[in-house]
Order: structure tokens, then C-alpha cells, then sequence
């Protein structure tokens, strides 16, 4: 069959709609949707029913490369550093040390056991080493729960930041194995000067980005979303050509980006939601292509002990290790050390061997994608069990989206912000007239339950209501002191069910 252009083009349009609409499998079946595109893409390879045959780790390896960019500024764009400050000393550890833990004990094993070469396990190790936030909170929202306390921010900030250290070992570890000249010595001052210069990078450009979103006036509003767009490849290429770690870069400056207070912020978070779903779908699907399964079980057996060490005893261990002395219980460290799931990003890290010419690069490669693939399907639907055996579960709050909403733009001094009315508080049961609330404060609209409310000055209140309020900043924090204040004298709350609109 020919592959011309036009052929191409319908069959990666055919394979991108397929893979979004079975995006809805992978929610009822509690699979994470990378496996789901992962398994298009080998089925659509020449292995399978050979409508593509694609063997170029070169290309496979650009295309990942700039899916993980955008991936990872996403990412950290959607972070709330409020939320994460909290466990950024252990999250920073686990992303940093924990990798370094994981990679040194799978890839000892590795060499005792197998026989392989020590550089050659350790290679094998590091492109294993790094977990995917994307993956877990999938599993967990398609069946409807949530994680106590502080382990989401933890292993949000530990799957989001960890990348770049995997990257940074693996590149590492495979210049040792090309140049056996190369002193051990030399990865200290590479990984202080690519870590430092990209942390850098990423503050400095994500502060001058958030500014350039602020102060360039476009006359469209569709361009934002393209500047947007253009100047994630100018931070990971200003971090790379200057010796330091783009991915790194990246995420830092999502994370400034994201916590700064922007013009066309909601439109921007739903661009980069989207485009990060698409650069999903077109690694894994990539990937997905470069992959023959008919070598598959030629390396079933390797496969199978590498990933019982990697999952029962190097992820545990280095968590363990890592959450010494913290706060988080037993069950939550053995949480955290079963939630290891591998993503796009080992598959990624496993083409630069290939590109290398190291000897043994298609065995890794085939190793590796069948590591990513047995940690998906064990640990993937194993997670919700996991977490209830542990009791570290709880029901996710999925709370439907207001029918409105209010973008900051340019003339609009106000913004918007979400007051809820807990149980005992000041609020509760009290009219919007009778709360004390600014004048200039406007209630646009209150979510009760799965509900919506017009409300007016007569509408009462009542615990658990959420409430869409418009407002300028001071002015909203003096109704949040409302919002919190606790009711000292519950037989004095009025009785608001005749004024219910």
C-alpha cells in the first residue's frame, strides 16, 4: 500500500479521533488511556495490520521530546503552589534522590542476577526510574476517588519534577557507556550545572512570560493561546543552549506561570488541557508505532523480573528511604511506593539509545516498553484496591462546572472566586442580605449540590453551598474573613427555609 502524503494525513487524522473517542474505555475499565493509545498505535504498526510502518527512533524521539515539554509546562501550569509547598521538601526528594535510589537498587539487581554489564543495568534502571502523575489520577478519577491528606500534592510534585533527573541519568549513564574514558566524576558537575541552569531558566523566563501575558495587547483574542504556545520551545531551547536541563526549565516555568495572576487565564488552562492531550495521544501513538510486539516475548522473561524488582522492591525501598523521619504513616509511604507507575516517559528516554548505536539498544527498547506496559496493567487497576486496604481513600468531590464563567481580561478589574459555607460557620443559614458582605461584592451564582441558584438578597444559605462571587481583591479577601469566621451561637442562626428562592 502506498504511503504517500494524502494517506498519511488520513490515517493519522483516523488513528488521533480513534484514540480520543477510546479515551472513554480506558475510564470504564480503570486502565490509564496511555495503554489505550499505546495499543492503537502497535495495532495500526506493521506488526499488526501494517497500515503504518514506522521504525525511525530519531523522529520518535523528537516528537516525544516535544510532547514532554508541552506535557510538563501543562503540568506545572496546573499546579497550585499553595497546595504543593507543603510537601515540597519530600516531594523534591523523592523527584531528586528517590530516582537516584530506584535506578541504584534496580540496576544492582539487575547485574547480579541477569549478568548484564553494571553500566549496561544501570542504563536499564535509569530509563525505568521516573513515574507518571497522569496515569494515577486517571485510575483514581474514572472510579471516583481521591487520596487523604497531603499524598495528592505529594505525588503530583514528585511525578511532575521527577522527569528530569531520569533524563539527566540516562543521557549520564549512556555518554559513559559511548566514551568509556569519561570519569564518573563528570555527571556531579553536569547534573549541579543542568539542574541549576534549568531551575534558572524557568524562574526567570516564567517571570518575564507571566509579564509579557499581562502587558502585550493583541487585538485577537485567539492569539493568546499562540504566544502561549510559542514560548514554551523558547524556554526549553533557551535552557538547552545554555547547558541546562530544558525539562526542568519547562515545568519551573509552568508552575510561575501558572500561579500568577494572567489575563485569559481559564482560556490558556484550556488550551494547554487540550494540547497536552494531544501531544499525548501523538507520543503514545508514536511510540505505539516504533514498537514490534512480535519481539515481545523474546524479552518476556527479563521483563517479568525487572518489573517484579521495580515494583515490590526498588520503588518501596526508595520511598521508604526518602520519607524517613516525615510525617506520613506506613500506610501512606506504602502507598506512595505502589503508585509507581511508568509512563510515555521511559519508551521516550529508551529511543536515545537506539540513536546512540549502543549495541544492545533494541533489547532495551523492546525491555522497556514491555516494563511500562505490565506496570500499567498491574499496578493501574490495583491502585483503588491498594488504597482502600490502606485506608488512605476517599470519595472524590466532582463538582459539576458553573454554566458561566469570568475570564480576566483587560478592562475587567474584578475576578471571581469560589466561597464554600462549611458546617458552623457564620454563614450558615443566613441570607445573602444579612451576611455583611462589601458592597461591591456580587453573588453571581450558587452551587448546592448538583444544583444551580440564581440567588438574590432573600436567598439563605446553606452548609456546603458553594458560591461564585465577582469582586475586586480586597474586597474579596474581606468576605473570605466572612466565609471563615465560626458561629459560636448555633440556636442564633435564622431559619431560612421560607426565604429558599
Amino acid at each position: 500500500m502506498p504511503l504517500g502524503d494524502n494517506y498519511l494525513i488520513l490515517v493519522g487524522g483516523a488513528l488521533i479521533v480513534l484514540s480520543a473517542i477510546a479515551s472513554k474505555l480506558s475510564e470504564r475499565i480503570g486502565v490509564p488511556a496511555l495503554l489505550v493509545f499505546l495499543g492503537i498505535g502497535m495495532i495500526a504498526g506493521s506488526d499488526v495490520m501494517g497500515l503504518v510502518y514506522f521504525d525511525d527512533p530519531h523522529l520518535a524521539n523528537a516528537i516525544g521530546t516535544i510532547a514532554l515539554a508541552y506535557i510538563l509546562y501543562s503540568g506545572g501550569f496546573d499546579t497550585r503552589w499553595p497546595v504543593v509547598r507543603t510537601v515540597v521538601g519530600r516531594g523534591l526528594l523523592l523527584a531528586s534522590v528517590g530516582v537516584v535510589l530506584t535506578a541504584a537498587i534496580l540496576g544492582s539487581i539487575a547485574w547480579l542476577v541477569l549478568g548484564f554489564s553494571f553500566q549496561g543495568s544501570l542504563l536499564l534502571a535509569a530509563i525505568v526510574s521516573s513515574t507518571d502523575a497522569a496515569a494515577v489520577f486517571t485510575v483514581l478519577r474514572s472510579r471516583g476517588v481521591s487520596l487523604k491528606g497531603r499524598l495528592r500534592p505529594l505525588l503530583e510534585l514528585e511525578s511532575g519534577s521527577n522527569d528530569p533527573m531520569a533524563v539527566f541519568l540516562t543521557l549520564g549513564i549512556l555518554d559513559l557507556l559511548m566514551n568509556p574514558g569519561l570519569a564518573w566524576s563528570s555527571l556531579i558537575i553536569r547534573f549541579v550545572l543542568q539542574m541549576s541552569l534549568g531551575a534558572g531558566v524557568g524562574l526567570g523566563l516564567g517571570w518575564v512570560l507571566a509579564r509579557v501575558l499581562n502587558r502585550v495587547r493583541l487585538d485577537y483574542e485567539g492569539l493568546y493561546p499562540v504566544l502561549s504556545f510559542g514560548l514554551v520551545p523558547l524556554v526549553f531551547g533557551s535552557a538547552a543552549a545554555l547547558g541546562g536541563n530544558g525539562f526542568l526549565a519547562v515545568y519551573v516555568a509552568g508552575i510561575v506561570v501558572g500561579n500568577k495572576d494572567i489575563l485569559h487565564r481559564r482560556s490558556l488552562m484550556r488550551f494547554h488541557d487540550g494540547l497536552s492531550w494531544l501531544m499525548q495521544i501523538g507520543m503514545f501513538l508514536t511510540l505505539g508505532l516504533l514498537v514490534f510486539p512480535s519481539r515481545l516475548p523474546d524479552v518476556m522473561g527479563v521483563g517479568l523480573f525487572i518489573s517484579g524488582v521495580l515494583i515490590f522492591a526498588a520503588r518501596p525501598l526508595a520511598v521508604y528511604l526518602c520519607l524517613l523521619g516525615s510525617e506520613f504513616s506506613w500506610r501512606e509511604r506504602t502507598l506512595v511506593g505502589w503508585t509507581g507507575l511508568r509512563g510515555a516517559v521511559p519508551i521516550v528516554l529508551a529511543t536515545f539509545p537506539l540513536m546512540a548505536g549502543y549495541p544492545e539498544s533494541e533489547q532495551v527498547f523492546d525491555v522497556v516498553f514491555f516494563v511500562v506496559c505490565l506496570s500499567v496493567l498491574l499496578q493501574g487497576p490495583s491502585l483503588m484496591l491498594v488504597a482502600r486496604w490502606l485506608r488512605v481513600d476517599m470519595p472524590l468531590d466532582a463538582k459539576p462546572p458553573y454554566p458561566l464563567e469570568f475570564d480576566r481580561v483587560d478592562g475587567l478589574r474584578g475576578e471571581t472566586c469560589e466561597f464554600e459555607v462549611i458546617p458552623s460557620s457564620t454563614a450558615d443559614g443566613k441570607r445573602i442580605m444579612d451576611l455583611g458582605l462589601p458592597p461591591n461584592v456580587l453573588v453571581l451564582l450558587i452551587r448546592r449540590g448538583r444544583e444551580f441558584l440564581v440567588p438574590s438578597g432573600q436567598t439563605s444559605l446553606q452548609s456546603r453551598d458553594t458560591l461564585l462571587v465577582l469582586a475586586e481583591q480586597e474586597a474579596l479577601g474581606m468576605a473570605r474573613r466572612l466565609f471563615d469566621e465560626r458561629d459560636t451561637n448555633p440556636a442564633s442562626r435564622i431559619d431560612g427555609s421560607d426565604f429558599s428562592p
